[in-house]
């Protein structure tokens, strides 16, 4: 199986005259963790959402271990394995921490729909769930109500729900997106433990996230692709100094 899980060929996007993706050609490498960086508005929303499918591309062609995924469905592309975590936390506030991670794993036993079904059926679920718990820093909370949990830890509980879905390649939006410092801390190490034998595809802001847990990172400007590389390169490049921060003077740590 190629080294490479995901590869974009001129991908584009257009809307009304406004190219916001153009001619971006990406390739993320199995069990990395790849940052997808970029001042506003420089099109890394919009290239996670054509690659799940939540936009069309213009044109330029989507691959996923080799297979063209261009055209297919936003639920297609879940079942081959892409699972995607979003900026706005998403999880069932009046479920508890148990319930969300058991919603997530229910897609294993087939039974997603069938709401006439015992809840019973779902406690053979309890044990990988409360594993995926662990795993995130969160088993002593298992019954806590999630709605009562402070924002970095909701940030946890959507990985583990993410994990869930038994991801081949994990899409994380600007995961520490609205944390303070002790919160930003913890998830970048969280991600850096789940990252282990997993792929992650992440649109991330904090530059210090990104020096620490980042194996390669694409730069986009305008929606196209500035700089591609290893942090210590790409924050060294006067192009992406100047994208940022509008001069060649200095490094870029500044940058959030």
């Amino acid at each position: 199986m190629s080294d490479i899980i995901l590869q974009t060929q001129q991908l584009t996007k257009e809307f009304k005259g406004f190219t916001a993706v153009s001619q971006v050609n990406l390739s993320v490498q199995r069990g990395s963790i790849h940052a997808l960086i970029g001042p506003n508005g420089a099109g890394k929303t919009t290239c996670f959402n054509l690659l799940t499918k939540f936009l069309e591309p213009s044109s330029g062609t989507i691959l996923f271990n080799g297979v063209d995924i261009t055209r297919e469905r936003p639920a297609q592309i879940a079942r081959r394995g892409i699972i995607r975590s979003f900026q706005i936390s998403a999880v069932f506030p009046h479920l508890t921490l148990l319930e969300n991670v058991r919603l997530g794993l229910q897609r294993s036993l087939g039974t997603s729909y069938h709401f006439w079904r015992s809840e019973r059926t779902l406690h053979q679920l309890n044990d990988r769930a409360l594993a995926l718990l662990a795993e995130v820093g969160l088993e002593d909370m298992a019954d806590e109500v999630t709605v009562n949990l402070p924002y970095g830890r909701k940030r946890a509980l959507e990985i583990a729900t993410t994990l869930a879905m038994e991801p081949e390649l994990m899409l994380l939006d600007e995961p520490t997106q609205g944390m303070g410092h002790e919160d930003v801390h913890r998830v970048t190490q969280l991600i850096k433990k789940v990252s282990a034998g997993r792929t992650i595809l992440m649109v991330e802001h904090n530059m210090s996230v990104i020096s620490n847990i980042a194996d390669t990172i694409t730069v986009l400007q305008r929606g196209a692709v500035l700089a591609e590389g290893p942090y210590a390169e790409v924050s060294r490049n006067p192009l992406v100094m100047e994208a940022y921060m509008g001069t060649t003077d200095g490094q870029l740590q500044g940058a959030h």
